[in-house]
């Protein structure tokens, strides 16, 4: 069993059953399945993308410079962060918001020691703005702050059970890996689930990741307990 993980959760996931903005009702289906990990003392990091509030590398252009961009991205992950914590706590689940960019009125500081001390309190950590700079994404962002907090499995939520050889959506008798190493999926130009420089760096460093469906039932749970859940990316 993993003890302590980071799990990826995107915009679009948050949006949950509308095209955009955010859930409220799954982020309480979110907290209840935290809730029992939590309570056994697995820490949990998540962080958050923005996409359902604002995607940078779309919006740049048209006189928005591409940084202009990335900083919006950022702040959607804030709106985000700070929702998702709101439900947490009212779930019974302790819970605190740090951000990789300045905002100390509505969130504290992601700062290291501070954040391992929440973590060993006991309180789920939500972080929001990436790593706080522009031109990396928050899959990048995730595992260098796995990494920085020493944990032991980066889990990326997606919109499909695992890695597939093909996009399942296009093609639905497309072949879904249970495991692949981190050089055939850095090698393998078809895997678009994360990208490569989150990838490498997650190879360079052994960090095992899991890409699954974060919607199925206890599929959290399970894959913090090492049953086969989705596709493993390890060495």
């Amino acid at each position: 069993m993993y003890k302590r993980v980071l799990i990826k959760l995107s915009g679009q996931q948050l949006a949950g059953k509308y095209e955009g903005g955010f859930d409220a009702d799954l982020a309480g289906w979110f907290a209840e399945e935290i809730k029992p990990l939590n309570k056994k003392g697995i820490q949990i990091v998540i962080m958050v993308g923005g996409g359902n509030i604002v995607r940078g590398a779309q919006i740049a252009g048209h006189g928005i410079q591409r940084v202009t961009a990335d900083h919006m991205g950022m702040l959607g992950t804030m709106i985000n962060a700070l929702a998702l914590t709101d439900i947490f706590e009212a779930h019974g689940v302790p819970t605190r918001c740090l951000s990789n960019i300045f905002a100390e009125q509505v969130a504290e500081p992601f700062v290291y020691r501070l954040a391992l001390k929440h973590l060993d309190k006991g309180r789920v950590i939500i972080i929001a703005g990436g790593i706080g700079r522009p031109y990396l994404t928050t899959d990048t962002a995730a595992v260098s702050l796995a990494l920085e907090l020493d944990c032991n499995l980066v889990m990326k939520a997606t919109k499909f059970d695992g890695v597939y050889e093909q996009n399942p959506s296009t093609n639905n008798k497309a072949k879904k890996f249970d495991h692949l190493t981190h050089q055939q999926a850095v090698e393998n130009s078809n895997i678009k689930v994360m990208d490569q420089a989150a990838l490498g760096l997650a190879m360079e460093h052994g960090m095992d990741l899991i890409i699954f469906d974060a919607l199925g039932p206890n599929n959290i749970a399970n894959a913090i307990s090492g049953l086969p859940v989705g596709t493993k990316i390890s060495n």
